[in-house]
């Protein structure tokens, strides 16, 4: 099937029935969502992968008791960088050079201009910027689970502070975005599952300025 055929398929699963994802199954989606792209290539997010089933139930406790979050496989929390650094973004540019063989001080020139740009925005801009580079991996997850007729529920409900306090993530300088449940449809108790997908009409939504 084609990506787009794939995402047809795809919904937004209100209801999951406990069955495990495959581990070849998961490695894929999160491969996908390691090679999204980024500004300036900095990556400035980690995916945490939650299996541990008393885990996800505090999770589950402050994000509105939706219960995809513990009949789910896995859940796929996605943490930007809180802020940015001018060491932070060194760090990144000097594995860069070391993975490319050159020389260390080859983008210190860019490094330099960039946090020159971004320093004067302030934290919360940076926390902002670093979670939009969050969601186009957090797309290329979904993306990624409907080739491997996964079932995905984007999530934006919850505590993001509850969640940050549960997995420990201040301490590690992250702030949580947003949650993607992975698992599998449970028909039979999913009211969504059988209702047309319904999207804005593709004449209203792209605009060609030729």
């Amino acid at each position: 099937m084609s990506l787009v055929e794939n995402l047809k398929w795809r919904y937004a699963t209100k209801k999951m029935n406990g069955a495990v994802v495959p581990q070849e199954k998961l490695d894929y989606i999160l491969n996908a969502a390691h090679l999204a792209p980024s500004s300036s290539g900095l990556q400035p997010y980690k995916i945490f992968v939650i299996s541990d089933r008393e885990v996800l139930a505090k999770i589950r406790t402050i994000a509105f008791d939706q219960s995809q979050v513990t009949d789910c496989s896995h859940l796929l929390v996605f943490a930007a960088w809180d802020g940015y650094s001018f060491e932070k973004i060194g760090e990144v540019f000097k594995r860069t050079t070391q993975e490319r063989g050159l020389p260390d001080d080859a983008m210190s020139e860019y490094h330099n201009r960039l946090w020159s740009m971004y320093e004067p925005l302030g934290q919360q801009w940076q926390a902002t910027h670093a979670a939009k580079q969050a969601y186009i991996a957090f797309g290329m997850a979904i993306a990624a689970a409907a080739e491997q007729k996964v079932d995905a529920t984007p999530m934006e409900g919850f505590l993001a502070e509850k969640l940050d306090e549960i997995l420990g993530l201040a301490d590690q300088g992250l702030k949580s975005v947003t949650i993607l449940p992975l698992g599998y449809r449970e028909d039979a108790n999913d009211w969504l599952v059988n209702l047309k997908k319904v999207r804005t009409p593709v004449e209203e939504f792209i605009t060609e300025i030729k």
